[in-house]
């Protein structure tokens, strides 16, 4: 009895060690799986206030944009000629147009785009009457609407007068705006005045719809140039194929010539060997003294 009585101790000693042992692996999993955890909600937090910095910087910049767009009319002409440079030199080639050069009438447009007469120089007007399209978003009603209408219309006629020049420029002109919600608003909220703009052959473009005709323009040119080298390139050759036609002419006379000139040689030659075995006759001949 006493034996098994002590082996019953050992088991169970030998139980609660086993016990102990796997608490404290188990106590160790959980250490470990805190710290990973804590870790991971670290990097969670850090992830989230860096977010959080970016939107306090999106919102500044939209809050700048904002700004620029209703703050006074030198910062959006600013800012509107400095997005039309931009896509015009991104896209153009740098002979093909200028900006705030002085045209014959005296006026300085933003932008010019140089082609051939037919059709002439286009020119790009950057300015929009943005306050009557401010007005009219906080408190769109019929007097502002109106008041922003009219201002549009006001716009796009002073760049027809100004710009379309008989004789001289294209026989149109581009508006452009820097926003394309506000290019989409005009398209949606505002038919009359589009429709307006294209009987003054004035086009409204937006970013968007200025890339797509600036790429369109430089193809044209592309061709141009392409259509200009392949005729000088013809008038070369229609001089080079004349003058190819004179050099075969004159080498067939100097043909001729050397051909007449070897028959006149074998003729010659044909007289020198007769008169040769005369001569030699001639001379074996004895002659007595007189």
């Amino acid at each position: 009895m006493a034996i098994i009585f002590a082996l019953l101790g050992v088991i169970i000693i030998l139980l609660v060690i086993l016990l102990v042992r796997r608490q404290t692996v188990d106590l160790s999993s959980l250490r470990e799986d805190n710290v990973r955890m804590r870790e991971k909600l670290a990097e969670r937090l850090g992830a989230l206030a860096q977010n959080a910095a970016d939107l306090k910087n999106i919102s500044g910049d939209i809050a700048n944009f904002k700004n620029i767009l209703m703050g006074s009319k030198q910062a959006r002409g600013s800012f509107g000629e400095r997005q039309l440079e931009d896509l015009v030199a991104d896209i153009m080639p740098p002979e093909t147009y200028a900006f705030q050069t002085t045209m014959e009438n005296g006026v300085r447009p933003d932008c010019i785009i140089r082609l051939p007469y037919p059709p002439g120089d286009m020119i790009i007007d950057s300015k929009f009457p943005l306050e009557g399209y401010a007005k009219y978003t906080e408190t769109p009603d019929d007097g502002t609407r109106k008041i922003f209408e009219l201002s549009v219309r006001t716009h796009i006629d002073s760049i027809a007068s100004k710009y379309i020049i008989p004789g001289k420029t294209a026989e149109s002109a581009m508006m452009f705006i820097a926003s394309e919600s506000i290019f989409e608003t005009l398209h949606r909220e505002f038919p009359g005045i589009i429709d307006y703009a294209a009987r003054k052959k004035v086009f409204i473009v937006s970013p968007a719809t200025l890339w797509a005709t600036l790429n369109t323009i430089r193809a044209v040119l592309s061709d141009i140039k392409i259509k200009r080298v392949a005729g000088q390139i013809k008038k070369e050759l229609d001089m080079l194929l004349t003058d190819l036609g004179r050099l075969n002419e004159r080498a067939g006379k100097l043909d001729s010539h050397f051909r007449a000139t070897a028959t006149d040689l074998e003729d010659l030659q044909t007289s020198i060997r007769k008169i040769t075995p005369r001569a030699e006759k001639l001379r074996e001949l004895e002659f007595g003294d007189e």
